[in-house]
């Protein structure tokens, strides 16, 4: 009998899905459901999607709330505290310049983010292939919580220094390193794996909204009660993650027969990523977008050089990925009956390059407003299906580790890609440096598509890394 999480489906004994109580039931064919239930739900007798009703959804799938408890817990939970951890970076990084007076000790803000959330991750994600997952997420969502409370008795009692804003944002990150791989690698205990594109969909959601709408919320609360107002409804909103954590059951690895019970290793990690190519591909695609189409540095003097506007243009040319994005998460109900997930990375990731490169060719705020929006759709098909196929492929004993490598990359990819638009730029041109980058990243892609040719052919049906 196997541990809570079983997801054995069709095989020589018998078994099926079922969700994380522990067992796993003997197959049988489930009762009769009357057509109008079936009609209505969109789910078939044998609980996949009806064929008929999926070719007519247009909005995000909502089936992973309505069929797991825990997962709705989850996913709500990471919704309220991914708002409140985007409105106090923001409250932090005005409480720096409001000491400082520097945009420079705002940038450090940063930095000091970066560094550990990538120095961590890989750690991270050991971490959560060996504990129990329900305890390393609650832990880091405790920290998590502890930390806004610092915060905001600091600002009650007017205790304003830099230095200690830069500490809270590092041990941040650190607890953000533990938190992200355990709650990741969860989400395919508790629900069957059709469900993944559909999860991960809603993921997008809570993300892109909380980009989006956080710094804003932040900055009223900071104008209106201060930056302690900010952070204690931070504090406040951790308190949903912290309840969904602990409803969970226990989410312990499970270990391939024979594997013993040594310690999970970082390094055991890449070596298993070294020798499956099609998760190594989900990865360089990625890299493809973010470190050679990434013009997001370039949009201070795009505003200015090429629509003649301010620091608002410069505003409505970040949000327009974050808009795309979001539509294409809310958009995203056929993404369900999507099975070659590989061939839908690829199409979505030069999708995206040839949107940044138009956009490079645009004049008109509001053409090349639409490029990006394109853009950050793209993408979060991109995404979708590339942590679809992380979770799907990956033995559970190597989850978080994988999840681990994602942070990573996911973190240091925009930065990477930051670094190199403006160096190019400096070079040469903004022109070249945006136009540019979105051909690289197309031929880049195509390159790696003919020399992996199996990615094009990953079928969601039999995962394989």
């Amino acid at each position: 009998m196997r541990r809570a999480g079983c997801r054995r489906t069709g095989d020589s004994a018998g078994r099926r899905w079922s969700p994380p109580t522990g067992k796993c039931r003997p197959s049988r064919r489930p009762p009769e459901l009357p057509s109008r239930v079936r009609k209505k739900t969109g789910v078939d007798q044998d609980g996949s999607a009806d064929i008929g009703q999926g070719r007519q959804r247009i909005l995000a799938d909502l089936t992973p709330l309505r069929t797991s408890v825990d997962y709705r817990r989850l996913w709500v939970g990471q919704t309220v505290s991914w708002l409140g951890q985007a409105m106090t970076a923001l409250a932090i990084s005005l409480q720096v310049y409001d000491i400082t007076g520097s945009a420079f000790s705002v940038g450090l803000v940063g930095l000091f983010s970066l560094v550990p959330l990538v120095g961590f991750g890989l750690y991270g994600g050991a971490i959560a292939d060996t504990v129990d997952r329900r305890t390393l997420g609650l832990a880091s969502a405790a920290g998590l919580c502890l930390l806004s409370f610092v915060l905001a008795a600091a600002a009650l009692a007017g205790f304003h220094r830099v230095w200690l804003l830069y500490s809270i944002v590092a041990l941040q990150a650190v607890c953000a390193a533990l938190n992200h791989p355990a709650r990741l690698s969860m989400i395919p205990r508790l629900l069957p794996p059709e469900q993944l594109p559909a999860a991960n969909a809603l993921s997008s959601v809570t993300t892109t909204a909380g980009t989006m709408f956080g710094p804003m919320l932040g900055g009223l609360l900071v104008g209106f009660w201060g930056y302690q107002a900010a952070y204690l409804i931070d504090a406040a909103a951790f308190s949903a993650s912290l309840y969904a954590m602990y409803r969970l059951p226990s989410m312990k690895p499970d270990r391939a027969e024979g594997a013993g019970t040594k310690r999970a290793s970082v390094l055991d990690g890449l070596r298993f990523l070294a020798t499956r190519p099609n998760l190594r591909m989900t990865f360089f695609t990625d890299m493809c977008a973010m470190v050679l189409a990434h013009p997001r540095a370039l949009f201070p003097a795009v505003a200015v050089l090429w629509f003649g506007g301010d620091a608002k243009t410069t505003g409505l040319l970040v949000a327009a990925p974050a808009i795309g994005a979001l539509l294409g998460s809310v958009f995203s109900g056929w993404l369900g009956r999507i099975r070659r997930h590989g061939l839908a990375i690829l199409l979505a990731v030069a999708s995206w390059g040839t949107a940044i490169a138009v956009f490079g060719l645009t004049r008109n705020l509001w053409l090349g407003m639409l490029f990006l929006a394109l853009a950050g759709c793209s993408d979060t098909v991109s995404m979708v299906f590339r942590s679809t196929m992380l979770q799907a492929a990956t033995p559970d004993d190597m989850r978080g580790r994988l999840q681990g490598v994602f942070i990573v990359v996911v973190a240091g990819g925009p930065r990477l890609g930051d670094f190199t638009a403006g160096a190019v730029a400096d070079l040469t041109s903004p022109q070249l440096a945006i136009t540019g980058g979105g051909v690289a990243c197309v031929i880049a892609v195509g390159l790696l598509a003919l020399k992996w040719r199996r990615f094009a052919h990953y079928d969601a049906r039999s995962p394989e890394a």
